[in-house]
C-alpha cells in the first residue's frame, strides 16, 4: 500500500463512497456474462439445447467452460460442432425454462443433488424453434437474435493441477465459422456491424438474469474501426460455407 493510500485509510477517506474493499469468499464468481444457449447434436441425431454463461470471445474464437459430465460436453467431444445462440433480454423466460434440466440420462449425481431433471426435447421445453444451420449439423434457435455456428479446435482441462477438481470441467476452444443475426439489431448503413443500442443481450450475474441499461457514455475504444479486428478465421468461414454448399 502506498503512503498516500495508507494515509487515506487511516483517515477514513477513500476515492469514493463505500470504496473500501472487504474480503469475501463467494461460492461462484459470476460477475456478469452473456447467456449462451448452446445447441449440439445427440447420438441419435436429435438436438440438445443447454444454457451456459462461462464463455468469452477473442476474434472469431470462443472459450466455453462446461461440466465434463454434461450431455453438451459429450456431444462436443463426439461431433466437434455446435451453435452459440445468444438470447436477448426478451427471452429470459425461455432460458429459465431450461434451468435445472439436462439432456443426460441418467442424470449425473452432481446434478441430481442440485435438483436437475432429464428433459429430451429442450427446444420444445423452451418454446424455441430449431432451424437448419448452414455449416454444422446442430440447429440454430430461430428466436435468438444472434447465432454463431462453430467447430471445436481444441480442448483444455481446467484445474488439472488439483486432484479434487481434475476432470470436472472441460474448456473448449471453438472457431466460429458463420455469424447470423436478426436485421433488427444491425447498424443502419453498414453490412457487418451490430448496433449496440439495438442489441440487448441477456446477462447472468450470480445466477440471476439481467438485461442492459442505457449506454453510459461514448467509448474511446469504439473509435477503432471494427475492420481492424478482422482475422484469418473469417476467410476460413467462407471456405466452410463453400464446403457446405452455402455461399
Amino acid at each position: 500500500m502506498t503512503t498516500r493510500n495508507a494515509q487515506n485509510h487511516a483517515d477514513g477517506r477513500t476515492d469514493g463512497p463505500a470504496a473500501r474493499h472487504t474480503r469475501i469468499e463467494p461460492g461462484i464468481l459470476y460477475f456478469g456474462t452473456p447467456v449462451v444457449l448452446l445447441s449440439t447434436e445427440n447420438e441419435d441425431g436429435s438436438a440438445n439445447l443447454a444454457p451456459m454463461s462461462s464463455a468469452f470471445w477473442l476474434g472469431w474464437r470462443a472459450m466455453l467452460g462446461l461440466g465434463a459430465r454434461s450431455q453438451t460436453t459429450l456431444n462436443l467431444l463426439r461431433t466437434g460442432e455446435c451453435v452459440l445462440n445468444l438470447p436477448d433480454d426478451s427471452l429470459a423466460a425461455a432460458v429459465d425454462a431450461l434451468a435445472l434440466t439436462t439432456g443426460r440420462d441418467p442424470v449425473p449425481e452432481g446434478k441430481q443433488k442440485r435438483g436437475y431433471r432429464f428433459h429430451k426435447e429442450k427446444f420444445a421445453r423452451a418454446g424455441l424453434t430449431p432451424v437448419d444451420s448452414d455449416t454444422v449439423r446442430p440447429p440454430r434457435a430461430a428466436q435468438c437474435p444472434v447465432a454463431m455456428e462453430a467447430v471445436v479446435e481444441a480442448t483444455h482441462p481446467l484445474a488439472d493441477d488439483d486432484p479434487q477438481q481434475r476432470g470436472g470441467i472441460v474448456v473448449f476452444e471453438v472457431r466460429v465459422q458463420r455469424v447470423l443475426v436478426h436485421d433488427a439489431i444491425r447498424m443502419p448503413g453498414t453490412r457487418d456491424r451490430i448496433d449496440p443500442d439495438r442489441w440487448r443481450p441477456l446477462l447472468m450475474s450470480f445466477q440471476e438474469l439481467y438485461g442492459l441499461g442505457d449506454r453510459l457514455r461514448e467509448s474511446a475504444l469504439a473509435s477503432i474501426p471494427e475492420d481492424m479486428y478482422r482475422g484469418p478465421d473469417i476467410a476460413r468461414s467462407h471456405a466452410a460455407g463453400v464446403a457446405a454448399g452455402r455461399s
